[in-house]
């Protein structure tokens, strides 16, 4: 070691001290921190749940109308509920006692409507992460007495792992969620074995997990996974689809898909008493 660079030499340059430890230069997009109705549903409920996982769903910042709006801000506080995963909910409470189904990915709530109505004896939490269509359920709720039916803003794997108790739910339902159908993307959809087993510690032995989808592969997939998980059993006693049940409403969107000559799938599966909390 040369004499310049030896740490006993007192004439040796002072080390240079130590670089600033870099920050984050990451701005969060605007629809995650700005509300657009400060006593409504939060952008982001769970930021400081973020997790570098694969998300199913991609928000939809579409337009909301004077009445959607108004309806998220009348009746947010009293029947809408952000999915912060900070506490478990009391599912007897909300609902007044009645058995609860959570529906993941409602759309614009006009079926959600029609099933609460249907059934005034079923509570519907119902999720999803679009607000024209949260706005538009609220409103339906309020203008039809619905007092059956909640709305949850956020993701339903965090309300389902840390925000409902185990065996809470009477049955769960994934109508038409997003097929993601290049095969790139087939790793983003919802009906995956751990989703599965995560829904089926939150569900009663006996609940039905019923889901519907107009996309013939992502039908298949559902069958497959569904069948290969010792938590669920197929309502039929072929093994195979369901008809569609008179409880489901047929809807607009639904309709579309029949218009282009889509086969529409119903599949339902009941929860064993296998899973482990």
């Amino acid at each position: 070691m040369s004499e310049s660079l030896s740490p006993q030499n007192p004439a040796a340059e002072p080390e240079p001290a130590p670089a600033p430890e870099a920050t984050s230069t990451y701005v969060p997009p605007k629809w995650r921190t700005e509300p657009r109705f400060p006593d409504g549903p939060a952008p982001d409920p769970a930021g400081s749940h973020h997790e570098r996982r694969i998300r199913s769903f991609q928000p939809r910042r579409s337009r909301v109308t004077t009445g959607q709006g108004e309806a998220l801000k009348r009746l947010w506080g009293t029947w809408g509920l952000d999915i912060d995963g900070h506490d478990v909910i009391d599912l007897k409470k909300m609902f007044d006692g009645l058995p609860v189904v959570l529906e993941i990915g409602f759309g614009m709530g006009e079926a959600t409507a029609q099933m609460a109505a249907a059934d005034p004896e079923t509570g519907i939490l119902a999720a999803d992460v679009h607000t024209p269509g949260q706005g538009n359920l609220l409103a339906l709720a309020e203008r039809n007495g619905l007092s059956n039916v909640r709305v949850a803003n956020g993701d339903a794997i965090i309300l389902l792992r840390e925000m409902l108790p185990p065996d809470s739910l009477a049955g769960i339902r994934v109508y038409f969620p997003d097929p993601w159908p290049k095969a790139r993307h087939n790793k983003r959809r919802l009906i995956q074995p751990e989703f599965l087993a995560l829904a089926a510690t939150r569900m009663a032995p006996g609940a039905i997990l019923h889901c519907a989808t107009d996309w013939e592969p992502y039908a298949e997939q559902m069958l497959e996974v569904l069948t290969a998980q010792p938590e669920f059993e197929n309502t039929q006693e072929d093994g195979g689809y369901a008809p569609r049940p008179g409880f489901r409403p047929l809807t607009r969107f639904e309709g579309q898909g029949l218009d282009k000559g889509h086969v529409v799938h119903d599949l339902l599966f009941r929860r064993t008493g296998n899973a482990e909390n």
